[in-house]
């Protein structure tokens, strides 16, 4: 499958919605990331929002919502933990919002992670 690029209005969204949690902005998969303590908790990948959550967050939020998929940004590699929160998630800010909080808490309480060093030679 073709790679996409990050929907803008995604990106707008989630970076206003950010300025709510103190993080660090990265750029991963062509679009702005968030981390706290050197985790990552939550970014935009192609046409969704990828939020962090522990175990049984992740299984509420595929039950209740049929349309929210496992990240799986490399084709049938599904990434641990997170969640793939469709466009359509925009029109109901409040609940958004809502895992935004729980990908928030969840990804606060995990161990401090020191970022990678590069390992490119200068």
């Amino acid at each position: 499958m073709p790679w996409k690029k990050a929907n803008k209005d995604l990106i707008n969204l989630l970076e206003k919605m950010m300025l709510n949690y103190r993080s660090d902005r990265r750029v991963m998969f062509g679009a702005p990331t968030f981390f706290v303590n050197g985790n990552m908790f939550a970014g935009v990948h192609e046409d969704t929002i990828i939020i962090r959550l522990a175990e049984l967050d992740l299984k509420e939020i595929f039950n209740r919502f049929k349309n929210v998929k496992p990240f799986t940004p490399m084709g049938n590699h599904i990434m641990k933990e997170y969640a793939a929160v469709p466009e359509s998630f925009v029109e109901k800010p409040v609940v958004l919002k809502q895992w935004l909080d729980k990908s928030y808490k969840y990804a606060s309480s995990l161990p401090h992670k020191a970022a990678k060093r590069s390992s490119k030679k200068q």
